[in-house]
Parts: structure tokens; sequence; C-alpha cells
């Protein structure tokens, strides 16, 4: 009698309709899978270079420009000739550090008047002229400062206070437009400059012409451009000195108006408090 042996067999087809899926579909999956990220990321790597690239280009181009322009510059005023150009530099630094400074000083000179009034009529009630005369001392500016001589002299009548008020203003003025001659003068020196290079620089393109014993259009164009360029450098000086010059000169007289109605007010609150004989 044999024994018959039954093995059971499974089977793994799947149902008609069904998607198949082996391990080597599993595997090429994975393989594009990775193959995409791969992509992705040296596409971001390349754009992120390229951008790197790009902004060095720029940097490049921006320092390229600013020496392009310094070296036009440093071009222009060796062709304009260092001797006479040089001049008119030297105008040009001496104008402004003269301007900066008398801007400087008129900013620190100018006064708040109504307070320094009120200050002064709060001390001539309370504490009398010494009172008075110390607010002025604590305060800078030649308002305070004429303030001061007014009072110093309100013992010898209204008349000498007046007579003080205004010689002291005369001085305090001179002291407000001190320097602007200088200014003035490098104004109008520093265009001459520019002029009598261009003369002689056109002399010297005519020296050429006689020289080649040929009027050519190239010798005459190159002369003529670079004797032009110290009158360009000389004007632009006296423009730029100018612009300076009349700020100056407009805070000058608003200080000085200051002065004069401060100090009419100021005799008539030592009147109004019997301070004068």
């Amino acid at each position: 009698m044999g024994f018959g042996v039954t093995y059971a067999q499974t089977d793994a087809t799947p149902a008609d309709g069904e998607p198949t899926e082996t391990v080597s579909d599993s595997v090429k999956m994975a393989e594009e899978a990775a193959a995409a990220e791969k992509a992705e990321a040296d596409a971001a790597a390349k754009a992120k270079e390229a951008a790197a690239m790009e902004a060095s280009t720029d940097g490049d181009e921006d320092v390229a420009e600013e020496q392009s322009l310094h070296q036009a510059i440093k071009k222009k005023f060796i062709d304009g000739g260092p001797f006479f150009m040089s001049i008119v530099l030297i105008c040009l630094i001496l104008g402004l550090a003269l301007s900066i400074e008398r801007i400087l000083y008129l900013n620190m000179a100018s006064t708040n008047t109504s307070k320094l009034l009120d200050e002064v009529n709060s001390a001539l009630q309370s504490g009398g002229v010494e009172a008075a005369k110390e607010v002025c001392r604590n305060t800078r500016g030649p308002v305070a400062s004429i303030f001061y001589q007014g009072l110093d002299r309100a013992d010898h009548g209204i008349e000498m206070v007046e007579k003080s008020v205004v010689s002291y203003g005369s001085v305090q003025m001179g002291l407000l437009e001190k320097g602007l001659s200088w200014i003035s003068l490098f104004i109008a020196l520093a265009p001459m400059l520019g002029f009598f290079g261009t003369v002689i620089g056109m002399i010297g393109a005519f020296d050429a012409i006689a020289a080649a014993n040929n009027i050519s259009p190239g010798i005459v164009a190159s002369g003529i451009g670079v004797a032009l360029i110290t009158t360009v450098s000389g004007l632009l000086v006296a423009m730029v000195l100018q612009v300076f010059y009349n700020y100056i000169v407009a805070k000058v007289d608003s200080i000085v108006n200051e002065m004069e109605d401060a100090s009419i007010s100021l005799i008539d609150i030592m009147i109004k408090h019997n301070m004068t004989k």
C-alpha cells in the first residue's frame, strides 16, 4: 500500500485586472526616485552657483566703474595742466574750509532771543541788574554779549546804554562776518585762474599749429579741449563756493536782525524796571 503525498501549491497569480508588483519593479521605482532627487539637488546647486557668479560679476562691474570714474577725473586733472589745476583745487579746499568754519560758528551763535529776554526780565524783577548779568554770562551768542554790555552800563544812563549796545553790536557783527572776504576772494579767483589757464592752453595750441604748419582739426580740437578744462574747473569751484557764501550771508543777516530787535527790547525792559537814570 503506497502513501500518496499531496503538495499544496499557492497560486500567486493575481486576479484579472489587478496590477502585478515584483521586487524588480520596486527597485526600479526606488532608483527612479533617487535619480529625480539627485537631479533636483544638482539643479538647485547650479542655480545657487549662477546667482553667486552674477553677484560677483555685478560687484566687479561696480568696482570697475568706480575705478574708471577716478581715473577719468585724474586724467582730466592732468590734461588741464597740473599747475593751474592745483591752484584751482587749493582755492576749493580753502574756500570750503572757511565756509564750514563760518557755518559752525553761526549755528553756535544763534540764540533764542525770546527766551533770553524772558529770563533777563525775570532776573531783573527778582535780583536786579547783577542777576540779569549772570543770566547773560551763562548764555552763549552775540545777543547775550550785547545784553551784558548794556546791563553793565545801566547806572550810566539810558543814552550810555544805547551807545554801548550799538557799539558792541558793530563789534559782534564784525565777528560774524569774519572770513567772508576770503571766501569772496576765492569765488572771484577760481574762474580767473581757469580763464588764465585756458588762454595759456590756447597759446600752446596755436604754437602747435604754427609748428605743424597745418590747421589740422585734430591739433586744434585737442589743444582747445585741454585748455577749456581749467575754465570748467574754475567755474565749478566758484559755483560751489557761491552757494555756501550766500547761505552764510543770509545767516549773518538773520542774526544781526535778531540782535537789533533784542537790543531795543532790552532797553524797553530796563526803562520799565527803572534800571537807568
